[in-house]
This record gives C-alpha cells, sequence and structure tokens, in this order.
C-alpha cells in the first residue's frame, strides 16, 4: 500500500457525511439517500488508495480553503469556551473587537486595544 494518498481532512469530512446519510436512509427508508451515500463511499475510498497525491493534495486544499471561515468560527469558539472559567470576554463598544479581562478583579477600565476606547465592565 505504500505511495497511496491516505486519509486527509476531506476524506475525513466525506465518510462522516456518509455515515450521516445512511442513518438517515435507514430512518426514513429513502433508497436514493443510501445510493448517494454508496457514491460518496466508494469516491472516498478511492481519494483514500489513489497514487495521484497531486489532484488529491489539490481537491484537499479546496475543501480546507472553502471552509476556512467556518472553522475558524468553531476554533474561536472553543477557544472562548475554554477561557470562560477565568476570563470574561467583551466586545469593545466602539469597534466590537472582543477582548478577554481576567475575572475576579472587581469594575475595573478597559481600555480596547485596537481603537483605545475606554469602558468599565465587572470582571
Amino acid at each position: 500500500m505504500a505511495g497511496r494518498y491516505g486519509v486527509d481532512q476531506f476524506a475525513r469530512f466525506l465518510n462522516l457525511f456518509v455515515i450521516i446519510l445512511l442513518v438517515v436512509s435507514m430512518l426514513t427508508r429513502q433508497g436514493i439517500l443510501y445510493l448517494f451515500a454508496l457514491v460518496l463511499m466508494v469516491y472516498s475510498y478511492f481519494r483514500i488508495f489513489s497514487r495521484n497525491h497531486q489532484k488529491r493534495y489539490a481537491e484537499n486544499a479546496k475543501y480546507l480553503k472553502g471552509t476556512a471561515k467556518i472553522r475558524s468560527y468553531f476554533a474561536t469558539l472553543g477557544r472562548d469556551m475554554r477561557t470562560r472559567r477565568t476570563h470574561h470576554i467583551y466586545r469593545c463598544p466602539g469597534c466590537r473587537q472582543k477582548i478577554r479581562i481576567p475575572r475576579g478583579k472587581g469594575k475595573i477600565a478597559v481600555r480596547c486595544p485596537k481603537c483605545s476606547t475606554e469602558f468599565i465592565k465587572k470582571s
């Protein structure tokens, strides 16, 4: 199996989508969804076992470029959720920039690093 392209982010997405389609097709008894899932599964395995690295790399790059904003949004959301215990996250009233303030300091004056607007918030 040496020289094969392998599993990348696009293949993972395709496999997850196939599983979701198969579950939905079982619940709704829609044969067309089942056939579509099988076609996607064959395509996914074709990509995984392919030896044409340049085309598979280009397909993955196109997928990553198309989903960059969505992935960035969820990465930011996850980072914000991890810091909720130790920090407050406020938005500047002037420029809407997110500002992270440590908890437990009482009322403090916050200066926005982007637009230098000052506002008072409870930390």
